[in-house]
C-alpha cells in the first residue's frame, strides 16, 4: 500500500485548525511515550513524502502508519502530520476520536478505560483551543490597553499576573492538552481562567476554630465581616474559590465531619485575579499576597487534582526553610535568588478545605517579573514576549537575555544538586526578574523536592526539615538527577531553546550548544561527586529521562503504571546535548 503524500507539515502548520494542531501534539506525545508500543514496536519506512513509522497490527495482515520528521527534543521523531494511516485500506484517521480508538484497540482491556478518559481530556482542550483562538484579538487588546502596548513595561507583581495571563494562550512544553481543565464549561473559563484575566471576589466558610490547623496573615477578614457576626469568637474564616462552591465544597464539609458546624456566608469578598495555575488568585489591591485555593478539577492529566493535600503545605514551608539555609551559606545568591513566603497556611482536614497564603518580597515595582512559561507567548502587537523583553534589557537580542537567565539558573540549581536537592521549580513556578543590575530568578511552590538523604545530611548535619511526603527522600543521586534533568533542563532550558529555533531566532545548534556550555560551566564549578553524576546522568548520558506525563496522569492507573508519583514517571529520550544529537 503506499501512504498519502500530503504537503510536509511545516509548510501546511499555519493553516492547520485547532483539532490538526491538537491531533499533532497528541501523536507526539503517544510516540514519545511509547504508548501501545508506537516507538519501540515501530518500524521506519521511507514514502516519496518522508518518513512514516509502521506499527503492525496483531491478528491484522496491516498496520497503523505515523508520518513523523525528526525531533530531538525528548525524543528522536515527532509526528509531522495530525493523522494515523490504517494500512489494509488506506483510510486517514484524522480527529482524535479515531486515532486514539484505534490505539485503544491494540491495548491491554484493563487500560482501555484510560483512553476513553483522555479522549474526553482531548474533547474538552479542543473547546478550550477554539475559544481561545476566538477570543485572542480581544484579550490581548484589552491587556494592552490596561497595562501597555510593550509586555516588558509590564512591571511589579501586577504585570506578572498580566503575563500570566500570556503564558496561559501557550502551549506546555511536553504535555499535549494542558489548556484543557476537567469538568469547566466556557463560561466557567471566561470568569476564572487566567487566560481571561478576569476580576472576581472570593466566597468564605466560617469554620470551627477547633477544626483549622495553621494560621492567616494580618488584617484577614473576620465572620464579622462577612456578614457572620453570631460566629465572632468561635469560627475562622476559610476562603473558597467560586468554582468550589456547590457539590464539591459540600462533599467536602460532609468529609470532613463540618456539614452542621460551618457557614458558607453569603456575602462574598476579596478581589482577585487568577494566575497561572489558576487555583492561585492574586490579591486585586495587594498583588504581593496569592492565596493558593483548592479547586475540583485537573490539569496535565486526570490524576492531577488541583486539590490541596494538607500535606503539600507542610513541604513547602520545609523546602522554603531548606533552600534559606541553602543561602545562608552560599551568599553569592542573597541577592540574586528570590523566595516567595510559603510559611502561612490554614486547612480544615479535607483536600478542599485549604489555603496557602504566598507573601512575595518586596521591592519589585520597578521591575518586570516574568514567568518563564511566558517568554514565548504572543505579546501583545506581535513577537513574542522574550523579544520585547531582549529589546529592553539585552539591545534587542534574546541569545543574550536566554544566556544571562541560563548562566544564574544553572548555578543556582547545580549549586543546590550539590546539596543533594533538586527542585520542581518548572516554567511556571519560576520567574525572570529584570531591572536594574543583572538578572534575578523569583521561586515559589516549594514542596515536590527530591533530597538525596545521605548527601543532604553530609552538608547539613542533624537538621529536622520536617517534610511530610516520604517520597521526598531518596537513596543517592540518581533520582534526583532525574528531576534536574526533567525540569531544569528539559522545560526550563532546552524547551526555550527549541522554541527559539522554531521561531527562527537562531539556529538550534547555536542555541543548544549555549545550553550545553553554560550546563557544563556550572557542573565544572561543582565538582566532586555531584558534578561526576551531573556529567555521566545528564550531560554526557547516551539518554535521558522524560516525563510520560499521559501515561502516568491518565492513560495508565498507578497500579498499571508503577507510577509512585505521576509528575516523576520517566521512558526515555536521545540527548540532545551530545554533539551528534545523541543516541536516539
Amino acid at each position: 500500500m503506499t501512504a498519502p503524500a500530503p504537503a510536509p507539515a511545516h509548510a501546511s502548520a499555519p493553516a492547520l485548525d485547532c483539532e490538526a494542531e491538537l491531533l499533532t501534539r497528541i501523536l507526539s506525545a503517544l510516540l514519545r511515550e511509547d504508548v501501545v508500543g508506537l516507538r519501540t514496536r515501530s518500524a521506519l519506512v521511507h514514502r516519496p513524502d518522508g518518513a512514516w513509522l509502521r506499527l503492525p497490527v496483531p491478528d491484522d495482515a496491516g498496520a497503523l502508519l505515523l508520518p513523523v520528521a525528526e525531533d530531538g527534543f525528548q525524543c528522536r521523531y515527532e509526528a509531522r502530520l495530525p493523522l494515523l494511516v490504517r494500512e489494509s485500506d488506506g483510510t486517514p484517521l484524522t480527529s482524535y476520536d479515531a486515532v486514539l480508538a484505534a490505539l485503544r484497540a491494540l491495548a491491554e482491556p484493563a487500560d482501555r478505560g484510560g483512553f476513553d478518559a483522555f479522549a474526553e481530556e482531548c474533547r474538552q482542550t479542543l473547546e478550550t483551543l477554539r475559544l481561545h483562538a476566538a477570543t485572542r484579538a480581544d484579550v490581548l487588546d484589552g491587556l494592552a490597553a490596561r497595562y501597555g502596548a510593550d509586555p516588558a513595561h509590564w512591571t511589579g507583581l501586577t504585570g506578572a499576573v498580566a503575563l500570566d495571563a500570556l503564558a496561559a494562550r501557550l502551549d506546555h512544553p511536553v504535555y499535549p492538552t494542558a489548556r484543557g481543565r476537567a469538568g469547566l464549561a466556557e463560561e466557567q473559563l471566561r470568569s476564572y481562567a487566567p487566560e481571561f484575566h478576569p476580576r472576581f471576589a472570593l466566597r468564605w466558610l466560617a469554620v470551627p476554630r477547633e477544626a483549622v490547623t495553621g494560621g492567616f496573615p494580618d488584617s484577614w477578614p473576620t465572620p464579622e465581616t462577612l456578614g457572620l457576626p453570631e460566629l465572632h469568637g468561635t469560627h475562622v474564616a476559610l476562603p473558597v474559590h467560586p468554582l468550589t462552591v456547590g457539590a464539591p465544597l459540600d462533599e467536602a464539609l460532609r468529609a470532613a465531619g463540618l456539614t452542621d458546624r460551618a457557614v458558607l456566608a453569603e456575602r462574598a469578598h476579596l478581589d482577585v485575579v487568577p494566575t497561572l495555575s489558576m487555583r492561585t488568585v492574586a490579591v486585586a489591591d495587594d498583588p504581593s499576597l496569592h492565596l493558593k485555593l483548592p479547586l475540583a478539577t485537573a490539569t496535565l492529566g486526570l490524576r492531577n487534582k488541583r486539590s490541596i493535600k494538607p500535606g503539600t503545605l507542610v513541604d513547602g514551608a520545609a523546602g522554603q526553610r531548606l533552600l534559606a539555609a541553602v543561602i545562608d551559606r552560599e551568599t553569592r545568591f542573597r541577592d540574586t535568588i528570590l523566595h516567595a513566603d510559603e510559611t502561612t497556611y490554614a486547612h480544615a482536614g479535607h483536600e478542599l478545605l485549604a489555603v496557602l497564603c504566598r507573601r512575595y518580597p518586596a521591592g519589585l515595582e520597578d521591575s518586570t517579573v516574568v514567568p518563564l512559561a511566558a517568554l514565548l507567548a504572543e505579546a501583545p502587537g506581535g513577537g513574542l514576549v522574550i523579544d520585547h523583553l531582549a529589546d529592553r534589557f539585552h539591545d534587542g537580542d534574546p541569545l543574550a537575555l536566554l544566556d544571562a537567565c541560563l548562566t544564574l539558573l544553572f548555578d543556582w540549581q547545580t549549586t543546590l544538586f550539590g546539596y543533594g536537592i533538586a527542585l520542581e521549580s518548572h516554567q511556571q513556578n519560576l520567574s525572570l526578574i529584570l531591572g536594574s543590575g543583572g538578572p534575578r530568578l523569583l521561586l515559589k511552590d516549594n514542596d515536590g523536592p527530591r533530597i538525596d538523604a545521605d548527601r543532604l545530611e553530609s552538608v547539613l548535619p542533624g537538621q529536622p526539615w520536617g517534610f511530610d511526603d516520604a517520597r521526598t527522600f531518596t537513596a543517592g543521586l540518581g533520582p534526583v538527577a532525574d528531576v534536574f534533568a526533567t525540569i531544569t533542563l528539559h522545560l526550563c532550558a532546552a524547551a526555550p531553546a527549541f522554541a527559539l529555533a522554531r521561531h527562527g531566532r537562531a539556529p538550534l545548534p547555536v542555541l543548544l550548544g549555549l545550553v550545553r556550555d553554560r550546563l557544563t560551566e556550572a557542573v565544572g564549578r561543582l565538582g566532586g561527586e555531584p558534578g561526576e553524576v551531573l556529567r555521566e546522568r545528564v550531560l554526557d548520558a547516551p539518554h535521558l529521562p522524560v516525563k510520560a506525563m499521559v501515561t502516568a496522569g491518565t492513560l495508565l492507573t498507578k497500579e498499571r503504571s508503577g507510577a509512585a508519583d505521576v509528575n516523576k514517571h520517566y521512558t526515555t529520550g536521545p540527548n540532545y546535548l551530545l554533539d551528534d544529537g545523541g543516541a536516539r
